[in-house]
């Protein structure tokens, strides 16, 4: 497969759906990878900066190109929150957001369950706190301003609940306020705007017979409850899946840049790595069970191909493939010339010859996968083989899992309602 092949044009429609809010809950554990690395570099304080800055550094870019790709215009509170429904900060259902709209300049949003809360209360009140109060007042905002950059976010409450197991976990309100000063795009965002990744560009999804699928090709129109992603065509489901690789990668730079600011680039490489191993592992795991394949090499090779390791191809340079007599072994290669191996994502690594996120997806899919490196001066590549013997899991992952989104099962589909102005 050439890496201008995308992956996600030979998957049927019922597979995309499903794939769409897996990725959008796959995303959003990257933070859970990545943040015991960070605690037992920097503190709690640490932490919470850094969270801050991976946010804010993202999210007004990825904001901006999920509302492009999905014709959402406007600059009022629905439209807000249409980029919340699409966003690796909020799964669907993990972190369930519910919304209401009173007029253009306002509107509500709750959570009638927070995964991230459910992860994080069992580690005291100041860890809910830094999380609730000290990581969302700045991060909220930062995504709000792409739709508008005089939208005020407020809570109603928040964690620490009062009374305990008060429901919803929180409550927030948001308003565009026309004599407030737009607000700027935060520092971690205007340095991350120099990776290619913020303004990359992507062909058109082929057509393909569109029988018996979903006609909803963008999110113009009514805000909804909540979203089907059976409900739009295929092509709409490329456009968003792809844009949700971008979020998570986004979200790469955005750790990368800030431990790097507070530390080295080596240390920055070395936490870097630590949450890609950690979510690579959970992430093929998860996705093997969404495409139901086997722990043989074609399985492999199909897990592989939607990792977020590998996607968005046209940014990435990902190509895989099965090899070998009886094709047992996979081939996997990224182009370095790709756009991802001028940014500070995951690719940088895995040209650096740090190719353990790699290994860490495929012994999720079965652990007796071995990995050797075979790159050359134009291609990361590496061939994978199976094993006699189960490879432990690593620590990476190992810490990943605790989260509750790592087993987390979505529940059957909603109706989608749409929200109209009260």
């Amino acid at each position: 497969m050439s890496p201008q092949t995308d992956p996600l044009e030979s998957l049927d429609h019922a597979t995309l759906a499903k794939l769409v809010p897996e990725l959008l809950l796959i995303g959003q554990l990257i933070d859970r990878a990545g943040m015991p690395a960070l605690l037992g570099e920097f503190g709690v304080d640490g932490m919470r900066d850094v969270a801050i800055e991976e946010w804010q550094a993202a999210s007004p870019h990825y904001t901006r190109r999920m509302k492009e790709a999905l014709s959402i215009t406007g600059d009022g509170v629905a439209e807000i929150f249409k980029g919340f429904q699409l966003d690796v900060g909020a799964p669907p259902e993990f972190m369930d957001f519910r919304y209401a709209v009173t007029d253009h300049d306002h509107g509500e949003f709750w959570l009638d369950h927070c995964g991230a809360l459910m992860d994080v209360e069992p580690m005291g009140d100041r860890l809910v706190t830094t999380m609730c109060h000290d990581i969302e007042d700045p991060t909220f905002p930062a995504t709000a301003l792409a739709t508008n950059p005089r939208a005020v976010v407020e809570p109603v409450h928040r964690p620490p609940r009062e009374p305990e197991g008060r429901t919803p976990h929180c409550h927030w309100t948001v308003r565009i306020d026309p004599d407030a000063e737009p607000a700027a795009l935060p520092e971690p965002a205007r340095e991350s705007a120099s990776s290619l990744a913020v303004d990359v560009s992507f062909p058109p999804p082929a057509p393909r017979d569109t029988t018996g699928e979903g006609s909803r090709d963008d999110y113009a129109g009514p805000l909804l409850s909540d979203l089907r992603f059976d409900e739009f065509t295929s092509a709409a489901l490329v456009r968003i899946t792809r844009e949700v690789y971008l979020q998570m990668h986004l979200l790469a730079v955005g750790f990368h840049q800030s431990v790097r600011r507070r530390s080295d680039a080596a240390t920055a490489d070395r936490l870097l790595a630590y949450q890609a191993t950690g979510i690579a592992g959970v992430a093929a795991g998860r996705l093997r069970q969404v495409l139901g394949t086997g722990g043989d090499a074609p399985g492999l090779a199909a897990v592989l191909r939607v990792h977020p390791l590998a996607g968005p191809v046209a940014y990435t340079g990902f190509s895989c493939g099965t090899a070998g007599e009886d094709d047992d072994e996979v081939i996997v290669r990224w182009d370095r010339s790709a756009a991802a191996f001028a940014d500070d994502t995951w690719a940088p690594l895995l040209a650096a010859g740090d190719l353990r996120p790699l290994a860490a997806a495929a012994q999720a899919v079965d652990p007796r996968w071995t990995l050797t490196e075979t790159g050359t001066a134009t291609h990361v590549e590496a061939v994978l083989r199976l094993g006699d013997e189960p490879v432990r899991e690593s620590d990476e992952v190992a810490v990943t899992r605790i989260s509750t989104g790592a087993a987390f099962a979505f529940g059957p589909a909603r109706t989608p309602l749409p929200i109209t102005p009260v």
